[in-house]
This record gives structure tokens, C-alpha cells and sequence, in this order.
């Protein structure tokens, strides 16, 4: 790739909150054009277009998703989240921005990325390299990641982050969620402050990369003597709060593996559930970020490296008992036990089960139908999941019932449903039954502590 090409795919990110609200400005100046426009073209054409229609085109949904993608930082990362947690049941449109902004964003500038590194290494900086590749591996939302040789021979990837990421959390995430409001996307009397908090949070912690070595060291620390699985040594002299230094572990995205035979892909995700299974219940700390990306398959073919510990957080006992209870009354098979836990969890309110109970109802029954098969849960037969969507979707109609879960539970949620769409996109087949029976039964003592 030459110099030139490196320039086409890059863009400068943003740095200063009024850099970065311009931006939103020029976004809501190019949807209200595209919607002057189209709304002309329609009524010239005998059409009573509604306003979500005008919105939602092609055209807009282009800008949008370009962007966000400009942006990164939290607005991007929130469109990455809202995707993989809601991949199923998403409006099209809204499904077509966030594949978008699944993909690779644009890298920083060598320029930027040059003032970044001085700014947390100093001016002198490259001489501590033998080689410093300014073409990142991967530019992701936060930040993007370089490969580097030090002059003691350190094989390292380095992840940057991007400049004013931090300090504009508050305001992409404000901004973001009124984009969701203005398009129809969310009901205006659905109060979604407490999720906007906590997601801020969290993109704090994130974006703190300082916080993100401790969580590294921590998993590095409780899966130390596993062969199944890579996490990267962290190199603390190194990493800063924009920094972090680890060494580079060669492999293949995970997605490769849908070429694999099914032996190959079932035992790689039987890897990973399980350590979504001791995560839950024994470490009690989970990485709460799915994202495909940050697992990879090293180059024995046989273990899984782990990337990215900014989402890692503690998951409360109360949390871990409350998915205990609810995995015991479905291994149990005991309809009237889930739903009881579901609603102690927090999963679904005690108004919206009562109101919809025959949809419900349906959900528990076939899910427990899928569970109760005998051998491997296959993953790649997403028969059932029709029906959920449609009982959830009539269930949704019900605006007076609508009910936001504990953060802490969405952001575990996350993570499981996350995994299952990965091992669906593997068509893995596991037997889910037998390792959750095993997990719960193992780790019993820890109940209540």
C-alpha cells in the first residue's frame, strides 16, 4: 500500500469537544437536507411520506453510519454495542448503520498519530524502537493498534487511542441517544438515564488504559497454567492512560474458523462458553465486550487469545446468584421457576409478564424445548428464534409495559448473548446443558458468598 492509499483511509479524529459537536452539526444539517429532498421527491410523486420514512434512507443512513465512523470514540462504540446486543430484533435501518460501524474505522494520520505517542512517550520516543509500523493492524472505536519491535526485542502491539475520546464521553453519548429519540427509534416516555449513566461509565473505565493493564494482569493471573487459552504479557513501562503496551500474539480472527471442520469449531466455542460459564460464577469478573474481534485463534489452531480488557468489570454476587437461580430452574425445567427469576432478576418487569403472559409464556416454552433436546445444542438451527422475535416484538407493541434491566445485567447479558451469536455464526454445536451443570454443581460453595 502506498502513502497515498494510507491517506485515503485515514481521517483525523476529532480532538476537541467543539471539533467533535461540529461534526454532529454537520450530521443534522445532511439529514434534514436529505429529508427537504426526499420528502419533495415523494409528494411530487403523490406520496404522504411519514417522518421515520424521510429519515431512514439509504442516503441518511449513509451519512450516519460515516459519521459515527469519523467520530469513533463513544459514539461509534455505542453504535458497535446497540448492534451486537440487539442483532436480531434491530429495525433494518437501524441494522444496516451498525454493520457499518462494525467494520474497521478509519486510522488516525501518521501526523496525529505521531503527536499522540509524543505526548504520552516524548518528543524522542522512536528511539526506543527498532521498528514502529505507523499502518495500524486495527483501528477499532476507541483506539487502533500497532505493531512494534523495541530496541531490547520486544515483539509488541501497541494500542493507541485516539485524541479527546475521554473528555467527549459525556456529550457523544448525549448526543448519540437524541439521534435514537429524533429518528423514532426509542419511545420518547422510555426513560433510558440510568442506562446513559452507566454506559458512560463504562466508556470511562474503557478509555482509561491505565485500568485496562490491572484487568489484563487479572485475567493473565487467573488463567495462568490453562493451555487453553492466550492472554497477552503486559509491558508496564510502556503504558499510559492513552497507551497500552502488550505483547503481540500472532493468530487469525475467530470468524475463520466457519472453514474448520465441525470438531474444530465446536471445541473452540466450547472453550470460550466455558470461560463465559467461570466467569460468571467463579471469577466473578467478566469481559463484557463480545465483540468478534477480540478473540483470535493462535496459530496452533488449538487455543483462543484474548484481546481487549477495557469492559472487564466485577460481577456482583447478587447478579451471579441471580443467573444461578435462573439457570437451576431451566436445567430443572420448571417454567413458573424461571419466570420468577427472570422477573427477580430484572430481566422483565412483574406488569409486563402479567399483561403479556401467553407471549411470555410462548418464549419460556420453546426455549426450554430447545434446551431440553438430547445431545450437542446446535447453534446453527435458529429455527426458534422467529418465534421469540415475534412474541417479543408483540410484547414491545405494549409501550406502557416497556422495563430497562439493571445496567450489570445488560452489560452480562451482553457478553452471553454476544457469545451466542458467535457460536451461531460458527453453526458450533455444544452441549451447553452438560458444561452449565457441571459449572453450577462446581462452584455450589460459592453461593451466597
Amino acid at each position: 500500500m502506498s502513502q497515498n492509499d494510507d491517506e485515503k483511509n485515514s481521517r483525523v479524529v476529532p480532538g476537541t469537544r467543539r471539533g467533535r459537536l461540529g461534526q454532529f452539526g454537520r450530521l443534522a444539517g445532511g439529514l434534514a437536507g436529505g429529508m427537504l429532498s426526499e420528502g419533495a421527491r415523494r409528494l411530487a410523486g403523490g406520496e404522504r411520506p411519514r417522518m421515520q420514512e424521510l429519515l431512514l434512507t439509504p442516503a441518511n443512513i449513509g451519512r450516519v453510519a460515516d459519521r459515527l465512523s469519523h467520530l469513533r470514540g463513544a459514539a461509534m462504540k455505542l453504535g458497535q454495542m446497540v448492534s451486537m446486543d440487539a442483532g436480531d430484533i434491530l429495525p433494518p435501518e437501524l441494522s444496516q448503520i451498525m454493520a457499518r460501524l462494525r467494520e474497521n474505522a478509519h486510522a488516525m494520520p501518521p501526523k496525529q498519530l505521531e503527536a499522540v505517542l509524543a505526548q504520552d512517550w516524548g518528543q524522542g520516543w522512536r528511539r526506543n524502537f527498532r521498528y514502529f509500523n505507523p499502518r495500524p493492524l486495527a483501528a477499532a472505536s476507541i483506539g487502533q493498534v500497532h505493531r512494534a519491535t523495541t530496541r531490547d526485542g520486544r515483539d509488541l502491539a501497541i494500542k493507541v487511542q485516539y485524541p479527546g475520546v475521554r473528555e467527549s464521553i459525556n456529550a457523544d453519548v448525549d448526543n448519540v441517544a437524541t439521534l435514537l429519540r429524533v429518528s423514532g427509534l426509542l419511545p420518547q416516555q422510555l426513560d433510558i438515564t440510568p442506562l446513559l449513566s452507566a454506559a458512560k461509565d463504562q466508556l470511562r473505565e474503557e478509555a482509561d488504559y491505565q485500568r485496562e493493564a490491572q484487568q489484563l494482569s487479572a485475567y493473565a493471573k487467573l488463567l495462568q497454567g490453562n493451555d487453553d487459552y492466550i492472554v497477552p504479557g503486559l509491558h508496564e513501562d510502556l503504558t499510559t492512560t492513552n497507551v497500552l503496551a502488550m505483547d503481540f500474539v500472532p493468530g487469525r480472527p475467530i470468524e475463520s474458523l466457519e472453514e474448520e471442520p465441525q470438531d474444530v469449531r465446536d471445541a473452540m466455542m466450547e472453550r470460550l462458553i466455558d470461560l463465559v460459564l467461570r466467569e460468571l460464577f467463579e471469577f466473578r469478573l467478566m469481559q463484557t465486550d463480545p465483540n468478534f474481534a477480540n478473540y483470535r485463534v493462535a496459530e496452533d489452531g488449538k487455543r483462543l487469545v484474548l484481546l481487549d480488557f477495557g469492559a472487564a468489570r466485577p460481577v456482583s454476587p447478587a447478579i451471579s446468584d441471580n443467573y444461578r437461580r435462573l439457570f437451576l430452574a431451566g436445567l430443572a425445567e420448571d417454567q413458573d421457576a424461571i419466570a420468577a427469576a427472570a422477573i427477580e432478576a430484572g430481566f422483565i418487569s412483574h406488569h409486563a409478564a402479567t399483561a403479556h403472559a401467553d407471549s411470555f409464556n410462548t418464549i419460556i416454552r420453546v426455549i426450554l424445548a430447545e434446551l431440553a433436546k438430547p445431545g450437542p445444542f446446535d447453534f446453527g438451527d435458529r429455527a426458534f428464534v422467529h418465534t421469540i422475535r415475534e412474541e417479543g416484538m408483540a410484547m414491545a407493541q405494549d409501550r406502557a409495559t416497556w422495563h430497562l434491566p439493571p445496567a450489570e445485567i445488560l452489560f452480562v447479558q451482553r457478553k452471553i448473548s454476544g457469545t451466542a451469536l458467535l457460536a451461531a455464526r460458527l453453526k458450533a454445536r455444544v452441549d451447553v446443558r452438560a458444561m452449565a451443570e457441571a459449572k453450577l454443581a462446581a462452584t455450589s460453595s460459592a453461593t451466597s458468598t
